[in-house]
């Protein structure tokens, strides 16, 4: 179709690292594969997306767009009016930039954008990171030519014959092995204690870190394991003076800045079920406790753990049993060697690896065809 013209791809989709962060992966790929190739990325106003993309290096427009919530009928009154602009918007950008391909993976904005696209017959792609589908994501499943997933099994929601399992992209600095010696020396460990490294993203996660403050006298007890306890930058510090972060064995941070050595150095991990943190696990090849947040779109984050638990890949604990849960269950596991070898190979078993070159494979296909 494209020749040889410079190809003009238009990203959209966010709302969640979750979501924006594979979004730049498979534009990086893509740039990679055609560095003459234009980009556009379009977002909701607000949202993580409109500071990261910019970050990587790439141009992005903002749509006045948020979720529908159930049951809050004040909150929704904006809604329909938010869709219209959010449509009449996505097509003026659309009919300006003349895509040749429109990617959406997931979020708030690339509804409209990739409704909007589909009807002008611009060929489009979607990347579902979930082992449950987003709202989104099947909604314009009908529409799309291309569906691109990390699980098996999504021909329960989306058409067989447009699905192509690829993976979900991960970042770059984790595709190299880390070094244990490097990771522990960086975040100030002893080298001949077994490490936990908990973390619940960006923002942080509270039931993880009530977990963690509730548990003080336990921890005092074993001060032979090191923890790394990444609070998030919402709670670092409400946290942050508690006793458990005064334990001389417990590091706490708001953030991790190497994310690539805490998983060399990690023995067991504690985390959230989003499907990037999968994807990561699965590279790195860690045993994780998986607490899943009840505060995502229809509790994927439970059919993420779920699809691990069900290959003895990972443990799971219930975010409303974690307080009670969470800690005994790494320490039960740090003492079980053979249970984290047999974690380890399995959810290594279950690694995708290129997937965002796979991905922008798949897109350059359908811009050629």
């Amino acid at each position: 179709m494209a020749g040889k013209e410079t190809y003009r791809i238009l990203i959209s989709g966010g709302g969640s690292g979750g979501h924006i962060f594979p979004a730049i992966a498979i534009a990086d790929a893509l740039k990679e594969k055609r560095p003459d190739a234009e980009f556009l990325f379009v977002g909701a106003k607000g949202k993580i997306e409109m500071e990261k993309v910019p970050k990587a290096g790439y141009q992005i427009k903002g749509l006045w767009i948020s979720g529908f919530h159930r049951g809050e009928i004040l909150r929704n009154l904006l809604f329909p009016i938010k869709l219209i602009v959010s449509l009449l918007k996505a097509y003026g950008i659309i009919r300006r930039f003349r895509p040749h391909v429109v990617v959406g993976v997931g979020g708030f904005a690339s509804g409209p954008t990739l409704e909007v696209a589909s009807r002008l017959g611009i060929p489009t792609v979607i990347q579902e990171q979930n082992s449950f589908p987003g709202k989104t994501n099947r909604l314009l499943a009908s529409k799309v030519n291309k569906i691109c997933v990390a699980y098996d099994g999504l021909e329960r929601f989306f058409p067989k014959q447009k699905i192509v399992k690829t993976g979900n992209p991960v970042r770059k600095d984790l595709t190299a092995a880390g070094d244990r010696a490097e990771a522990l020396q960086h975040f100030g460990m002893e080298k001949d204690k077994p490490v936990v490294v908990l973390f619940g993203g960006s923002l942080g996660a509270r039931s993880l870190n009530r977990a963690m403050r509730d548990n003080a006298e336990l921890l005092r007890r074993h001060q032979d394991v090191q923890i790394l306890w990444q609070a998030g930058k919402l709670y670092i510090e409400e946290f942050g003076q508690c006793e458990t972060a005064r334990l001389p064995h417990v590091k706490i941070s708001a953030f991790i800045d190497r994310m690539d050595l805490a998983y060399a150095m990690a023995d067991v991990l504690i985390c959230r079920a989003g499907a990037l943190t999968i994807a990561e696990l699965a590279l790195v090849g860690k045993p994780a406790i998986l607490i899943p947040s009840p505060n995502v779109a229809e509790d994927h984050q439970t059919f993420n753990a779920k699809a691990l638990t069900e290959r003895a890949a990972a443990l799971l604990v219930k975010d409303q049993d974690a307080a009670k849960e969470m800690i005994p269950a790494a320490l039960q596991l740090l003492n079980d060697a053979k249970q984290r070898a047999a974690i380890s190979r399995n959810i290594r078993e279950m690694q995708q690896k290129n997937a965002d070159e796979r991905i922008a494979e798949e897109i350059l296909e359908l811009i050629d065809s």
